[in-house]
Parts: structure tokens; C-alpha cells; sequence
């Protein structure tokens, strides 16, 4: 294995973690290790391993991608697809606990599970006389999943062949399997026009951070950070003392989010913002883009407060160059609601600017989701109900989920006096900020001319229906530790 004094090794970092598996599609397989034969599982293990993809592999297809797209650009053809397949596995901390590993990782969310967190995240559910809450997820997620092995691809084919050869190394459903599986979730980029947006129609994943050594020419707007704000073990690691087995390795946290998306669309029509001299259809326009702090194109509102700009939604070199600090950001909604989600989640210069500055580094996470479901349905469309399951597979990795993930849920989005400080009560992320009490769920600044009025959000249109915290680990341990049969595992 490398060393903690020095950068991570790109081929021993499994690809998803600091670069993003291409994809158009992609199979998360939710599997239990069979108690009577781990030893056989840990054998099969060590022939997944030349099948998982690397970041440096990742790195070197991205390049054929763009290669890829400059010569049919030079053709004045259309791209071609490009065959490709990308391959991970991660283990839950009951995966670990079953291959005989128990020491604890030195998170404390990751060692309880997302169940135990579920009630602390703010999702719905029951509880009974005991005390014990029950999430209203589905029932998979509230069995022990042990792992996931998540399989990205061109198309469907290529999946179901990639997958096919894994359920072969571990003769899946055979009579000698030594891995069950609980559940097989299969999500896909959206079409045509709305590739790279999630469904309420607002493009994604634009406000990721840079990663030292890793990311050579950021962004304009996009900080960089350290690798151990990912990384456990590299240098930004907030937890001094980690196990061995843990170098290299990341932290996912998964999250089955259902969206409501014809009831979304019937709030922005019920509730255009007014008293701009809009028409009732841009006053719509603009509500949905102050909850998101976006336009659909992705261009910012802080930015753009008044109207769309899609060539800077769709400029990297622009649309992510803004911090909240425009004259009066900070203390009106003039521009940019306090709550809007993507100031929620990631508030720049309300904390970094901020008497004493609050450096937000370990609350910034790598978001690799992709969504799931059809598109709206004429019905869906005009009833205003969903009929159809739909929404997005959130994946984010961080080194420490206490400091990431759990920390931007609680104590951002969930919270309603988040940013502090402010002359108004915030309010709720109106996206993912929850509430499993009977209390009202409102945010303020919805209308940049009645910035103190609180606008009602009862509906909550994103319902997580099940998670999971995951151990992603390096392939130095994939090899040494976890695949290792018999008593000199290096653990």
C-alpha cells in the first residue's frame, strides 16, 4: 500500500470516488454475504477484483470520450457511443463485521448504519411504544445489506453482460451462491435535451470541488481541497488515528430518493412569484429557480436573479464563478433566497466570509448519483399526481459521513435557522430539508419584494425510500484484506 505522507496512488482508488464512472446508465446489485461461506466468498473476491475500475482507468476512458467527441466535432458527425463498462464494490460496516473486520473506521454514522440515522436525517415513519423508529423505506433497506457492486455503462447490454460475468465469479442465485441478492436498483441518464438534469428539470452536479493533485484545472468558482476530505488516511483527514485497512479508502452514502415531480411542477404553477410584472408563467420560472438557487440551465441566480442566461448555465467556465457575496448577499434575499438549496448545502461566503471566516472544507462531498424512472406521462402531467416511481440514486463520497453527508442533511437542510446570522429565519432546504415532527415546513425570501414572508411547503417532493452507509475500499485492501483466505490476512 502507499503511503499516508504522500498523494494517493490514482490506480488504487476505485473510480467512482474521485472521478465519476461514465455512464449512461448503471445497476446498484444490494447483496448479503452467505454466513457458511465466507471463505468462499472471500476466494471469489479475488477474481472480482481485475474487473473493478480504477480512477486512473476512469481518467484514461474519460479521455477516449473526449477524444471521442473532438473527432466526430472535426467530422461534423455525431459522436458514436463508445463501448465501456465501469465496476465498484463497497461494504456496509455489517459486510465488514461479516468478513470477521470490526474495528471501528472512526465514524460514527458509518458504524451504526443509515437505519439507526434515519430518524436524525428527518425521514418519515412510525414509533412504537418501545421508542424504536421505523422508517417508512422499503423493506429491503431495513434488512442487513452487506454490500453493493455498482455496474455503469454505454447501454443496458453492456451492464447486464458486466453483471452477468459477476454473478457468474459468485454463483448467484445457484445453489452454492455465496452472495444473495436484496435488491437491484437500475437508474439511467434522461434523454435527448434533459441529459445531465435530474427531474425536476434543474441541471446537476455543477458545484462539485476540485481535488488536489487530482483535478489540474479547476473551474472558475470551484474550490480546491484537500485529498483527505475523501480520502481517509491523506492529508485533510480529520480523524487522526484510522485502521490500516482504511488508507485510500472512501465513505459513500446512498440514498433512494423519490421525486414528485407532477406535484412539484403544480406548486410552481399555484405559486408564480409575483409583483415583478412577470407573466403568471415566468413568475413559475423564477419560484422554481429561487428553491433551487438555479435556473434550469444551471446558470446561478446570485448571478442571475431576474432572468435566465443558458449559455452561462452552460459554461463551466461561468456557472459555478459566484459566492454569495454580491452587496447585500449576505443579509438580503434580494438575490438569492438564504434557503435555497444550493445555498443550503453549500453556503460559500455566508460561513468563509463570515466574522471569524468558518472554512467549510469537510463538509464538501463528491455527488456521483444518476436518476431512475420514466418521464412524466401526459396523465402524470395534467392530473398533477405521480403515477410512476421516479427519481434519483444519490451517491456521495466523503471521508468522514459525520462531517459530510449526516452534517449538510441535519444541520443545513433540516435546519431553519440555517445560514445564521440572518435578519429572517431562513427556513427549510425546500428540496431535501425534512421534518418528522408535526411542525410547519416553510421558507422565507421566496419573493425577492417580500423577503420575510414564508411560503408553505407541506408537500415534501423528495421521499428517500431506503440508504445505506458504505466502506468503499482501496484495491490494495480489496486484495489484501478483504479477499484474503486464511489467518495472515493483513488486517
Amino acid at each position: 500500500m502507499s503511503s499516508p505522507s504522500n498523494g494517493a496512488d490514482l490506480n488504487n482508488i476505485q473510480g467512482d470516488v474521485l472521478a465519476g464512472l461514465p455512464k449512461k446508465t448503471q445497476t446498484y446489485f444490494f447483496f448479503q454475504i452467505d454466513t457458511f461461506r465466507i471463505p468462499d466468498f472471500r476466494a471469489q473476491l479475488a477474481k472480482l477484483v481485475p474487473l473493478v475500475t480504477t480512477t486512473a482507468q476512469v481518467m484514461s476512458d474519460k479521455d477516449k470520450i473526449a477524444q471521442n467527441k473532438k473527432a466526430a466535432a472535426n467530422g461534423k458527425t455525431a459522436p458514436r457511443l463508445l463501448t465501456l463498462s465501469g465496476v465498484n464494490i463497497v461494504f456496509s460496516r455489517k459486510g465488514l463485521v461479516q468478513l470477521g473486520i470490526k474495528e471501528s473506521i472512526g465514524d460514527s454514522a458509518f458504524d451504526n448504519g443509515m437505519l439507526l440515522d434515519a430518524q436524525n436525517l428527518g425521514d418519515k415513519g412510525t414509533t412504537s411504544s418501545s421508542g424504536t423508529f421505523d422508517p417508512d423505506w422499503i423493506p429491503a433497506f431495513k434488512s442487513d445489506i452487506h454490500g453493493m457492486i455498482l455496474v455503469s455503462g454505454d447501454s443496458h447490454a453492456t451492464v447486464a453482460a458486466t453483471l452477468a460475468k459477476i454473478e457468474d465469479i459468485f454463483a448467484v442465485g445457484t445453489y452454492n451462491a455465496t452472495m444473495y441478492e436484496m435488491l437491484r436498483i437500475v437508474g439511467d441518464v434522461r434523454p435527448g435535451q434533459f441529459s445531465g438534469h435530474e427531474h425536476f428539470g434543474f441541471l446537476d452536479g455543477i458545484s462539485q470541488p476540485a481535488i488536489e493533485s487530482v483535478d489540474k484545472h479547476p473551474n472558475p468558482g470551484q474550490e480546491t481541497v484537500d485529498q483527505g476530505i475523501f480520502l481517509m488516511g491523506r492529508k485533510g483527514d480529520g480523524v487522526a488515528s484510522r485502521p490500516p485497512w482504511a488508507l485510500d479508502g472512501s465513505l459513500l452514502a446512498f440514498r433512494y430518493l423519490f421525486q414528485l415531480v407532477p406535484e412539484f411542477d403544480t406548486f410552481l404553477k399555484q405559486n408564480p412569484v409575483g409583483g415583478l410584472d412577470l407573466p403568471p408563467a415566468q413568475g413559475s420560472e423564477l419560484l422554481g429557480a429561487r428553491l433551487i438557487g438555479r435556473w434550469k440551465s444551471g446558470a446561478p441566480i446570485d448571478n442571475f436573479p431576474t432572468h435566465d442566461d443558458p449559455e452561462v448555465g452552460a459554461d463551466p467556465q461561468k456557472n459555478n464563478d459566484f459566492q454569495y457575496d454580491h452587496p447585500g448577499d449576505r443579509l438580503t434575499q434580494t438575490r438569492c433566497p438564504f434557503a435555497a438549496h444550493t445555498r443550503k448545502t453549500y453556503p460559500r461566503a455566508d460561513l468563509e466570509k463570515a466574522t471569524p471566516p468558518i472554512n467549510i472544507d469537510n463538509r464538501r462531498i463528491l455527488r456521483r448519483g444518476i436518476q431512475f424512472g420514466p418521464e412524466v406521462s401526459t396523465v402524470e402531467a395534467a392530473s398533477g399526481k405521480t403515477h410512476f416511481a421516479r427519481g434519483l440514486l444519490f451517491a456521495a463520497y466523503q471521508s468522514s459521513i459525520t462531517n459530510g453527508f449526516q452534517f449538510i442533511q441535519q444541520s443545513w437542510a433540516n435546519s431553519t435557522t440555517f445560514p445564521f446570522g440572518k435578519p429572517v429565519t431562513p427556513g427549510f432546504d425546500p428540496i431535501i430539508g425534512q421534518t418528522n415532527s408535526d411542525g410547519p415546513r416553510t421558507m422565507s425570501g421566496t419573493n425577492p419584494n417580500s423577503q420575510t414572508n414564508e411560503l408553505d411547503l407541506s408537500t415534501e417532493w423528495v421521499v428517500p425510500k431506503g440508504g445505506e452507509y458504505f466502506f468503499v475500499p482501496s484495491l490494495a485492501v480489496l486484495k489484501e484484506v478483504l479477499a484474503h483466505v486464511g489467518p495472515q490476512a493483513k488486517i
